[in-house]
């Protein structure tokens, strides 16, 4: 079912969801005060001179402006896939608006593909790079203790990717209050410091920001690599567009957020006016001396909110690309009863706890794992801007000329950023380029490989109604109830069963071929949920259509069939499945070592009863090996 249109939503209910939305979608941004405007300065390139802290408070602001405000908030909102957003809702739209191209929807296929498994490390990085960034607050309160900075980050750490099975639905409530409660205290902190130094609010005139690109050359093209780090978290803004809607994330960030964020830049940059040695940290200096404790444990826990956020956030993509046949199935548990988003992907969390702690293992410190941070977040940023550019052009329609402009001028932006980010390639930017490439291969390696598996099946399949015309010449034993016989191809007779009727010469009194589509669309209704087409012979074929967002609940769907006049009765019911056995072999399909990975990945996959939702005790595995 498709979610409440936020048209149609109290002024209560707004209020209620974007206090939610500062949690869910603002963690990662909300954080970025913690290291953003150090990180410009960090190692010395950027002389510590009033004109250029001026100019790089410009810089940042007008970075938020022009691509959370103008970009995200204001543009990228309106790209919805019925009322979804994030990368894998754009590449669902993308390639639907060129789908009469298939070269052109191929090439956005693979490049929607890439930013998909990108995520996977900006998913890596976010916890490793907040967390830390809070801990170090311990080298400004308590310097003799730096040294437990990274165990303490992995302890912290170790606790929050270990309480994920038990699920966020109760953890999640609160997360709103504490993050109104940081945005609260990052506003307050900065406004005292601006008193002191109001002068600081000439920094919201552009001129200092291109006054300093054209003062410092080469310097400030690099200190954008920090810059862009302002921004990290932009993406979380379009990708749950689903869950609140965008008028509570509107509401969220012109009302609450961006003022926030504005606040407290421009009060560490009054701060480092006044004293340019508060660098080391300035976000822990500019606070006052009764509040460094309060303010080390209230950073912890923004830290974990916005590190949760990207962890939650990873098992919604994991499970829309597994739906879309991106991924291979992994085992899925939910962690609520009554909302069916809150899920936990035990694979994905340790894979992403283990890269967590080599991250924080090899870096060791926020500022080392800024460069890797900000490539990661760039990719994604420049990718979105493409993509959207076919949307409007060739989904909207939209006049060329305007979507030309509109896309160069974000493109140039996303560009000059990613740029910046690449120059520390090799000092941090290769490692979620690392788990990106590696993701994107095994997606790759999965989509072509099933890809050839139903060829290879299809090659050696029967068509389903001639088969059946023939065994109905000389019928076999017909026994009572009903057998469903899931096939990936409506058209030809699954492997399952044939290898019954050879094996136990025995026919099902009714019998149901289904299968089972996952659309592009976020969500399908119930009334669309079905098709049934009868074979004669008390036999049907059922086509079960769901979008990427919808649970594929088999047995659910399958109660639907009584407005076609086919009763089932659930202990009466037999799920017959195809359990293939995949031989890789020299000379056809893929390379070896991919069609080895494709095996692998085939063979280790969570059963299909499991992620179709099929009572365990009422299905049948028959299979047989396939030479790809």
């Amino acid at each position: 079912m498709n979610p409440p249109s936020t048209a149609t939503r109290s002024p209560t209910v707004q209020a209620t969801l974007a206090l939610a939305a500062l949690g869910v979608v603002y963690g990662d941004i909300g954080t970025s005060p913690l290291y953003a405007l150090k990180e410009v300065f960090h190692g010395g390139h950027v002389a510590l001179t009033p004109d250029n802290i001026l100019g790089v408070l410009s810089l940042l602001f007008w970075t938020m402006t022009i691509v959370v405000s103008v970009k995200y908030v204001l543009l990228i909102l309106r790209a919805d896939n019925n009322g979804e957003g994030g990368l894998i809702a754009m590449l669902a739209l993308a390639t639907n608006a060129v789908k009469d191209q298939p070269r052109l929807r191929n090439v956005l296929m693979m490049v929607g593909l890439f930013g998909t498994a990108i995520f996977f490390g900006d998913a890596v990085i976010t916890p490793a790079m907040t967390v830390l960034s809070a801990v170090e607050g311990i080298d400004v309160y308590a310097p003799r203790y730096h040294d437990l900075i990274v165990p303490l980050s992995l302890l912290v750490l170790a606790a929050l990717f270990a309480v994920q099975r038990f699920g966020t639905a109760s953890v999640g409530r609160a997360f709103g209050p504490l993050m109104l409660l940081w945005f609260t205290s990052l506003a307050l902190l900065g406004i005292p410091s601006i008193l002191e130094n109001p002068s600081v609010l000439a920094a919201l005139n552009p001129a200092y920001a291109v006054d300093f690109g054209l003062s410092n050359g080469w310097i400030a093209f690099v200190a954008l690599g920090a810059v862009v780090l302002v921004v990290t978290g932009g993406e979380a803004l379009y990708a749950d567009l689903g869950h609140f809607g965008k008028r509570p994330i509107r509401i969220a960030w012109y009302g609450m957020v961006m003022p926030a964020l504005v606040l407290n830049y421009f009060g560490q940059g009054a701060l480092l006016l006044r004293s340019p040695e508060a660098i080391k940290n300035p976000f822990y200096l500019i606070a006052p001396d009764w509040a460094e404790i309060p303010l080390f444990i209230l950073a912890t826990l923004a830290a974990i909110v916005a590190s949760q956020a990207l962890i939650t956030a990873a098992f919604s993509v994991t499970k829309q690309a597994i739906q879309l046949g991106i991924l291979p199935r992994m085992r899925i548990l939910h962690t609520s009863v009554r909302d069916t988003g809150q899920i936990y992907v035990p694979f994905i969390n340790w894979m992403l706890f283990a890269f967590v702690v080599v991250a924080v293992s090899i870096f060791g410190s926020s500022s080392k794992l800024a460069g890797a941070y900000g490539v990661a977040v760039t990719i994604d940023m420049t990718i979105t801007t493409v993509m959207t550019f076919f949307v409007i052009r060739h989904g909207w329609k939209y006049p060329l000329p305007l979507c030309i402009l509109a896309t160069i001028f974000f493109f140039i932006i996303d560009v000059a950023f990613l740029s910046s980010n690449l120059l520390k390639l090799l000092a941090g930017g290769w490692f979620p380029l690392l788990i990106g490439l590696c993701m994107f291969t095994l997606m790759l390696t999965w989509r072509r490989g099933s890809a050839l598996l139903r060829e290879r099946l299809r090659d050696e399949a029967i068509p389903l109604q001639d088969f059946l015309d023939a065994v109905f010449v000389h019928p076999p034993t017909r026994i009572p109830g009903t057998a469903v016989f899931m096939t990936p191809d409506p058209g030809f007779t699954p492997t399952a069963m044939m290898h019954n009727l050879k094996h136990n010469k025995v026919l099902h009194e009714r019998n149901l071929f289904v299968t089972v589509r996952h659309h592009d669309v976020p969500w399908v209704g119930f009334n669309e949920r079905l098709q049934v087409d009868a074979l004669g012979h008390d036999c049907w074929t059922v086509t079960l259509n769901f979008g990427f967002k919808n649970e594929p609940d088999v047995p659910q769907a399958l109660v639907l069939l009584k407005t076609h006049g086919v009763v089932l009765d659930e202990m009466d019911t037999s799920y017959f499945l195809s359990r293939d056995i995949v031989i890789p072999t020299l000379g056809r399909g893929m390379s070896m070592w991919r069609e080895k990975l494709f095996a692998g990945l085939h063979r280790n996959a969570a059963a299909a009863a499991d992620f179709l939702r099929l009572p365990t005790n009422r299905v049948v595995e028959l299979g047989s090996k396939v030479e790809i």
